[in-house]
């Protein structure tokens, strides 16, 4: 998840999604356009005598809203990084937190498969939330009554912080309760076991909240789409780090020897010939013997056709190349993939000279050849075979 940095505490970066600018503005207006309930409902829960008159009057409304939106969401931060802190005492890089549509993420370089550690991490959230909520509480018992505003504010907080942890903590996988229920199956079980029958649990939980948000609040439909999506992907992602353990990029690569190569004084046509020749659309680009460059099918549709005799490989070719060690592990040529987003990797070693090359179809192959091979309920069966163009999409 992409977003505009505003800052770090804790050395991890904050950042804003930009769905984050139009969700915040949204709320402020929802809450502010509902103060009168919301200020009978608050009434009655914290046996409070709050004046509706006073604070529906005028502008009053919309600037609670406001305060009361942004309030939410800087404890939706906190929440984030109670994750985090807790994540980091366990030595788990944080690569940033992010506010967006839905509240917020905290995304981990790595997911912990010990499950005392991930259940701590994620009870962590929710614990922040409710002592959150507890604090707006007695911050509210001690504020005077002549400061109304002030008192909405917080006693709002003490609610929705409360809400927020009990939601959380729902079994709807990837969501902190989902995380929770992983952690406690994954003590008698293997991590990619606990993890599918958690997505399935949580991919039930997404089909029961649209259900529901389709009588209640449409932006709980959308909410349960991101929660069956998310479940989905971090499901396949945990199969395929079981099916790849101990596997190096070595053992899946074609080695230098069988590999299509061209040279960078290659005419355009003549290397569109030998990628119909060769059903083959990406090829390591050598000058002298030493890579220069990858050139694919589609760097060669920039060039019109009436010109592809006098173009040459050198002039259309990626010189900025992502590479990949021999030795490393075959998940990290997965996600070097998916966050360059290239299809292939060129494989060079120590000295940086070519041993050979990845790609997608390579990782594909090799992982449905281990599932085949292994004992299915070891890695997690029933995920689904992984789509090619969709999890590693060509630069």
């Amino acid at each position: 998840m992409r977003g505009i940095r505003i800052g770090s505490a804790f050395g991890i970066p904050i950042k804003l999604d930009l769905t984050f600018l139009i969700v915040l503005p949204l709320f402020a207006w929802l809450i502010g356009s509902d103060v009168g309930n919301l200020v009978g409902v608050l009434n009655d829960m914290f046996g409070a005598t709050m004046p509706v008159d006073a604070l529906t009057a005028g502008s009053t409304r919309w600037v609670l809203g406001a305060a009361a939106a942004s309030g939410l969401f800087f404890c939706v931060l906190l929440h984030e990084f109670g994750h985090s802190l807790v994540a980091m005492r366990y030595g788990y890089h944080i690569e940033s937190i992010t506010l967006w549509l839905f509240g917020g993420v905290a995304r981990f370089t790595e997911m912990p498969e010990n499950w005392k550690q991930e259940f701590t991490i994620a009870v962590a959230g929710p614990l922040v939330s409710v002592a959150l909520g507890a604090l707006s509480y007695l911050a509210f018992l001690v504020v005077p009554g002549a400061l109304p505003t002030v008192q909405f504010v917080l006693a709002y907080l003490a609610l929705t912080n409360v809400a927020l942890a009990v939601f959380n903590m729902l079994p709807g996988f990837p969501m902190d309760g989902g995380r929770v229920l992983r952690a406690l199956l994954a003590r008698r079980r293997p991590h990619a076991r606990a993890t599918q029958i958690a997505a399935e649990v949580g991919k039930l939980f997404a089909v029961v909240l649209a259900i529901v948000g389709l009588f209640a609040n449409l932006f709980l439909v959308a909410l349960a789409f991101f929660i069956y999506i998310g479940a989905s992907g971090e499901a396949q992602q945990t199969v395929m780090k079981a099916a790849f353990q101990d596997v190096t990029v070595g053992d899946i690569m074609t080695p230098v020897a069988e590999l299509k190569t061209v040279t960078a004084d290659t005419a355009i046509t003549t290397l569109t010939d030998r990628m119909f020749r060769e059903r083959h659309t990406g090829y390591p680009v050598l000058r002298q013997g030493s890579l220069v460059g990858m050139v694919t099918l589609d760097d060669t549709r920039e060039v019109r056709e009436v010109e592809r005799d006098a173009y040459r490989v050198e002039d259309v070719m990626a010189t900025d190349l992502v590479t990949i060690s021999p030795d490393a592990d075959a998940m990290d040529a997965i996600s070097m993939m998916q966050r360059e987003k290239v299809g292939r990797l060129p494989v060079v070693d120590e000295a940086g000279d070519l041993v050979g090359l990845i790609s997608r179809s390579d990782l594909v192959t090799a992982f449905n050849i281990i599932r085949t091979r292994g004992s299915e309920s070891d890695i997690g069966s029933g995920i689904g075979r992984l789509s090619t163009d969709a999890e590693f999409p060509q630069r």
